[in-house]
């Protein structure tokens, strides 16, 4: 058994972590029974994840649905509270915290929901969304000075602030998310908190999507926790990278690590299922097919909970639970770019992507080709339908459309 290794700061960010996660757990009851209600068991979403945050990097989760990524983002901006653990944000534990002291925290950690289409109020206006942090913290803007602030967050984020006053079924699922992102800004937060951003959008969207959230985190300083199941899109933003498998982070380290010196049999399945835009490293590349599904998270497995699918289990895999750590035989190797924390009795490293880049999200070609984020042609910008040739009809001037 082996200690729990804290992964050192990516370059360019602080030397202390400003948020730490330390065995953060959040189990859902299962009961049985109408009039008696009793438990049965749990459903143990996020079961003892360690993380550390530093200021201005870019954390990337990733793993399959229903891993606990987005249970440990809600728990991170205390909108689920853990059944145990510890969360702290700048030495303060924020579990412990509620009424006005929890208000004031949360003002510095915000979150981008996953879909654009449910998490804006159809009944009010952008404006009205945008600007809602300022009602719930009037301390941050003059009231006065609210709708000047909202028309230039509406254009940091890439949309015309003459339309401040439309509404959310006007825009598309792009547009939509970008109205998001600037209600997250609205109060100029320390960290940001994205939970899956992009995985409703089209691929011809993402990219801007990504894009502008890396030129955001340049100009106010942010650190984000970027959630996603695309890896491609994880390496292109993330300093770091984090790779969880039924509520557990099995793999921990700067992105250059886990994607060309993976050592965890699962974090090498995913990998080998990345696409590959090099025809010829494409057909000479190695696939790894996992059998069956993953767990059920109300009856984990004993042990290493990654076993029932892994080519490598052995009797001490039922046995033991290893822990998130630099392997033995790592650290002590004098020489090796492998010196990540990996969660397996077996840990061995294994190039299961081509020397290269995977695909990185792309913007559109010249047909959609962007000159910035507040460009006239940009395809996920509002326009009006009077001018763009593919609503060549009059349904209201200055509609934005709706595709």
């Amino acid at each position: 058994m082996t200690e729990t290794t804290v992964q050192p700061a990516a370059a360019g960010t602080t030397a202390e972590p400003i948020l730490e996660v330390r065995e953060l757990v959040k189990h859902y009851p299962l009961t049985q029974g109408i009039l008696f209600r009793r438990q049965v068991g749990a459903v143990r979403a996020v079961d003892g994840v360690d993380l550390d945050l530093y200021g201005g990097e870019t954390l990337g989760i990733v793993g399959e649905s229903g891993c606990g990524k987005s249970t440990l983002a809600r728990m991170l901006v205390q909108l689920e509270r853990p059944t145990a653990g510890r969360i702290r944000y700048r030495g303060e534990d924020i579990t412990r915290l509620s009424g006005r002291a929890l208000k004031a925290v949360r003002r510095n950690i915000q979150m981008v929901f996953q879909d654009p289409y449910t998490s804006l109020n159809p009944r009010m206006t952008i404006g009205d969304i945008v600007g809602e942090p300022y009602d719930i913290h009037p301390e941050a803007a003059p009231k006065g000075d609210r709708r000047r602030r909202v028309r230039e967050l509406l254009d940091t984020v890439g949309l015309d602030p003459d339309y401040i006053n439309r509404y959310p079924h006007q825009f598309s699922g792009g547009q939509r998310q970008r109205i998001g992102i600037a209600r997250g800004l609205a109060l100029r937060p320390e960290i940001v908190v994205a939970d899956e951003p992009v995985s409703a959008l089209d691929v011809s969207v993402q990219a801007q999507v990504v894009n502008l959230l890396m030129r955001l985190q340049r100009e106010f300083g942010l650190s984000l926790v970027f959630i996603a199941h695309d890896l491609s899109i994880v390496r292109h933003i993330s300093d770091r990278v984090g790779v969880m498998y039924l509520g557990r982070v099995v793999e921990l380290g700067r992105h250059e690590e886990i994607y060309d010196h993976p050592t965890h049999p699962y974090t090498q399945a995913l990998l080998s299922a990345v696409p590959v835009p090099d025809p010829e490293a494409r057909a000479h590349r190695e696939r790894i097919i996992l059998g069956g599904d993953p767990p059920s998270p109300a009856h984990i497995p004993s042990g290493c909970r990654f076993r029932t699918r892994c080519w490598k289990a052995q009797e001490r895999c039922a046995l033991e639970v290893p822990l998130l750590a630099v392997p033995a035989e790592f650290r002590l190797a004098e020489e090796g770019p492998v010196r990540h924390p990996s969660a397996c009795h077996f840990a061995e490293e294994r190039q299961v992507v081509p020397p290269g880049k995977p695909a990185a999200p792309q913007e559109p070609g010249p047909a959609g080709d962007t000159t910035g984020p507040t460009s006239p042609t940009d395809p996920d910008r509002p326009q009006d339908p009077g001018n763009h040739p593919d609503h060549p009809g009059t349904p209201g001037p200055g509609t934005p459309p709706n595709g």
